[in-house]
């Protein structure tokens, strides 16, 4: 007995060993994800305030004088074109398909050097003034996109000064991780954070990093949420949806927003190829600059001011009001609106005009049919979750992030539907996402990609 009592008495002490030295390790590895995490909300919660300011200083300035429009979006349009191209080139457009690209690179030791070009303090700091600018220009553009990145931005300034005696973390989960709490932060939705790492990101296991991944979003979004209050980024809007029919609705402003969500990037795809290859000086990108302003001003001077900036307000008053039905020009101008914007070269994402463009497609169909007021807000719902499928082809995260918008759980299963039925109709304009195009072309420009193998 002594003997068995001396075995198991040792074997309980290497164990407790093992144990105690796995902790250690794992709060050591966790600590800086902690810090980058706080960094990320605190700055999500500065820019989303600095852009809502923006916004509205912008609308203060049209608002009793639209004509000034024709000043106001040149003139702010070029500064965040000029910002971008003369101090961080890597910062211009949504900023997802950056660290799409950095995840990729930091993968290939070679390459490793060339992240700093897609992700650093000074990239997060044009990435902010860039878009600021574009906003003060009426430019129709969101910053949870730019928020993504600046996050990314975060996270990888705090892995390149881990100490060497530090325990070694992979610089891809850091990235991937900050992506996730900057999306969290960004729309306070942490489920949305998670799972938009794991589908749209990571190419590793989650189970290789969960710990980080999830302290990560957690922290970051307990920060917002802690300068914010627990907010819901559009509110809690009023749903029904148990008619039989509604499905039938659902399949079609699933389709409808699918395939529009997914030719607005291809439109947009094909103008900057364009661009790209037809104009190679400066002056022609300042003309062409100045043309999709006065376009964006024109439109907005002559139809409707509902072009302009990122359309969250839409989304409040069709969702929250009486005012349900749209005119059926505004849907057109909110597609015109992002096609106009993110082509320029500036700073901007596509979220937040995705989702409202999706929006208003949801509340036409609802017109069509008259539906009452609680069906009508789940087909705008279900229009959003469509719309932003087909742009980023991540179903899971467009149908959760609506859903952790609205906090409308009893309706997940009709915004599942819509995303998956949305996923594969806009595979009839293209295969590939939006994102993953721009991935490459922002590997091949920084990363010099021909020797670098990337999965197609």
């Amino acid at each position: 007995m002594n003997v068995i009592t001396r075995v198991r008495n040792y074997i309980k002490k290497r164990f407790d060993h093992i144990r105690n030295e796995r902790v250690k390790l794992s709060i050591l590895q966790a600590i800086p994800f902690w810090i980058a995490s706080l960094l990320t909300g605190l700055i999500a919660v500065l820019y989303a305030k600095l852009f809502a300011w923006t916004e509205s200083v912008s609308a203060s300035v049209y608002g009793p004088h639209r004509w000034m429009l024709f000043i106001q979006a040149p003139v702010f349009m070029l500064l965040g074109w000029w910002l971008v191209k003369l101090f961080a080139p890597g910062s211009r457009g949504s900023g997802i398909p950056q660290v799409m690209a950095a995840i990729d690179m930091a993968a290939a030791p070679k390459y490793k050097k060339s992240i700093s070009s897609l992700l650093s303090i000074r990239i997060a700091i044009t990435k902010i003034a860039s878009s600021l600018s574009l906003v003060m220009g009426g430019a129709a553009i969101g910053r949870e996109g730019p928020t993504i990145q600046i996050a990314g931005s975060v996270f990888d300034f705090i892995y390149k000064y881990i100490p060497s005696s530090w325990p070694k973390l992979a610089r891809p989960n850091m990235i991937v991780a900050g992506a996730a709490a900057g999306l969290a932060a960004a729309f306070n939705t942490p489920l949305g954070g998670v799972v938009f790492a794991v589908e749209e990101l990571s190419r590793t296991h989650i189970s290789f990093y969960r710990t980080a991944l999830f302290s990560a979003v957690i922290i970051a979004g307990l920060t917002a949420q802690g300068i914010l209050g627990p907010y819901l980024y559009l509110g809690y809007p009023e749903v029904a949806g148990t008619s039989w029919f509604m499905f039938l609705l659902i399949f079609l402003v699933a389709v409808l927003a699918g395939i529009a969500g997914s030719y607005l990037c291809h439109l947009i795809l094909r103008v900057l190829r364009w661009k790209a290859a037809t104009f190679t000086k400066t002056f022609q990108h300042i003309l062409f600059i100045t043309i999709c302003a006065l376009l964006l001003a024109s439109f907005a001077f002559f139809v409707n001011t509902a072009i302009l900036g990122s359309g969250k307000e839409i989304m409040q008053e069709v969702l929250f009001t009486a005012e349900k039905t749209q005119a059926w020009y505004i849907t057109p101008l909110r597609l015109i609106g992002p096609l106009f914007s993110f082509t320029t070269g500036g700073a901007g994402g596509v979220f937040a005009p995705g989702l409202t463009a999706g929006a208003c497609m949801g509340a036409s169909v609802a017109d069509w049919f008259h539906l009452s007021a609680t069906d009508t807000n789940l087909l705008i719902l279900a229009g959003m979750v469509s719309f932003l499928t087909g742009i980023t082809r991540t179903p899971f995260t467009s149908a959760i992030l609506v859903l952790e918008m609205t906090d409308r759980h009893s309706v997940i299963f009709y915004l599942m539907l819509a995303a998956l039925v949305a996923n594969i109709a806009s595979l009839v304009i293209d295969k590939k996402s939006f994102y993953d195009y721009l991935k490459h072309d922002f590997i091949h420009e920084f990363g010099k990609t021909d020797q670098l193998k990337i999965e197609s």
